[in-house]
């Protein structure tokens, strides 16, 4: 469970209403500009746990996504094998010993501004899990999604607890069309690549 809704320089972030029909090209479009040039292994991290309501929206994703099978992006953190407070630290070893130079997206329920409720964020560096509930939990990603769930402020704990779950499923969703969308894009990027290498590798040859 990510913290309050807080972010640093605008360009550095992007956020729309997980009810806008378009969000899963548009933000899709906006976090595929925000990749390395080189690729990289792409790694999912869906951090939460389905004991609470609002925090459910990591897990939730992570099995919408696994259904999806991705091509390109790994995917960590579903309800049969969540990613949580207790075992961060053990996957995070994990990824880094399966994966050569991961490049992490990090997704995570959030707590906002009731204003910003029903928002999904994305933004550059690394999610902070557990700020909402006063945990010191280790940073994670090199860019994150988050979704606002519910109001900060008060009882945070509670007001998780009581987040209603057709919200979190329906948001959930959405961010799985979303990294469904950047999977294509990466096709399709590794695909150009793979006709310029032999374009390239075929002019040598005729030299």
């Amino acid at each position: 469970m990510n913290g309050k809704n807080r972010f640093g320089a605008i360009h550095d972030q992007f956020r729309m209403p997980y009810t806008d029909p378009n969000i899963h090209q548009v933000m899709g479009e906006k976090i595929v500009s925000w990749l390395p040039d080189i690729p990289r292994e792409y790694v999912v991290v869906c951090i939460g746990t389905d004991r609470s309501t609002g925090d459910a929206l990591g897990p939730l994703t992570g099995t919408f996504l696994e259904d999806l099978r991705l091509k390109h992006l790994s995917v960590y953190g579903t309800l049969h094998d969540p990613v949580h407070a207790t075992n961060l630290q053990e996957k995070l070893d994990l990824i880094y010993e399966k994966h050569r130079r991961p490049f992490i997206i990090a997704i995570d329920a959030c707590l906002g501004k009731n204003s910003s409720i029903g928002y999904v964020i994305a933004a550059k560096g690394p999610l902070k899990p557990g700020a909402a509930l006063n945990k010191t939990l280790p940073e994670i990603g090199d860019l994150h999604i988050t979704g606002v769930v519910n109001i900060s402020g008060f009882m945070e704990y509670s007001v998780l607890q009581n987040t209603r779950l057709s919200v979190v499923m329906d948001m959930a969703k959405k961010i799985a069309f979303i990294m469904e969308n950047i999977d294509r894009s990466l096709t399709y990027s590794y695909s150009i690549a793979s006709v310029v290498n032999k374009d390239n590798l075929q002019r040598k040859r005729t030299i």
